[in-house]
């Protein structure tokens, strides 16, 4: 007698795609330090069509959606729309910009590593890309998220600044509770912080820029005044759309708040 067994589903075989895919990078990145050229990645043609189709989407929506700092740093850091930048270049022209430079990553950066790199004008980029069946968003950063997210953001000046600070506050802290905390107001701020502005809420955190599904919902979002312990108190998963946001009136709040939280910590 024989078993018949279900066939995997176009669902199953393209995640086992990505994985493969996303081990394959993992490999060529591996054992990187810093000083070392930057590793190329040969991208595929299926890549640079998952790259064109959701930048380009994104671009369309960041016009309503994204604030007016995010839209000047595009402007002076430009992705390129044909085809995935390769991290070299990138790297090179962000350096030119603000100072800072990227590193290759394998996958998630543990906290501390992630946050002291900054203080050193460096940023952690994973370099594969999200499964191609879920274009519009990913629960994990993927290259997307790393330069159309922060990567632009760290070519605006005074977000370069802030991300220093949060670098250099990592390095000073000891306890995880600390950690902990400024990892939850980072969460807060640069992945899914929005100002007030023009109107209506405005992104400028890296996940939220990165997700056409969070940035199309983004009016409908409930919005709470900005406020560090509020934050603090919030509970957060990283891995759905967010619940509520918390919404700065300018950059100079978010800057003076964050930094004077920042001061508390030991």
């Amino acid at each position: 007698m024989s078993v018949s067994l279900d066939a995997p589903s176009s669902e199953e075989l393209a995640q086992a795609r990505f994985r493969r895919r996303k081990e394959e990078i993992q490999r060529l990145v591996a054992g990187h330090t810093p000083g070392d050229p930057l590793p190329r990645i040969a991208y595929t043609p299926e890549e640079d069509a998952l790259w064109s189709k959701v930048v380009g989407t994104l671009r369309s929506v960041h016009r309503d959606t994204a604030c007016s700092r995010y839209l000047d740093a595009a402007q002076r850091l430009d992705l390129g729309l044909d085809r995935v930048p390769a991290l070299p270049d990138l790297s090179e022209e962000l350096t030119e910009v603000t100072g800072f430079g990227l590193l290759p990553a394998g996958d998630l950066v543990p906290a501390r590593q992630f946050y002291e790199a900054f203080a050193d004008d460096r940023f952690h980029s994973t370099q594969y890309l999200r499964p191609v069946h879920t274009p519009y968003y990913t629960p994990e950063p993927d290259l997307i998220h790393e330069l159309v997210g922060h990567a632009v953001m760290l070519a605006d000046p005074g977000f370069a600044e802030l991300y220093r600070c949060f670098g250099r506050t990592a390095g000073r802290v000891r306890s995880e509770a600390d950690l902990d905390a400024l990892s939850k107001v980072f969460w807060f701020t640069m992945e899914v912080g929005v100002f007030r502005e023009g109107g209506g809420p405005r992104a400028y955190g890296a996940a939220l820029l990165s997700s056409v599904g969070e940035l199309e919902g983004l009016a409908t979002t409930p919005l709470r005044d900005f406020s560090v312990q509020d934050m603090l108190d919030q509970p957060y998963d990283i891995s759905d759309h967010q619940p509520v946001l918390f919404a700065a009136d300018s950059f100079g709040q978010l800057d003076t708040e964050v930094r004077r939280f920042l001061d508390t910590l030991a």
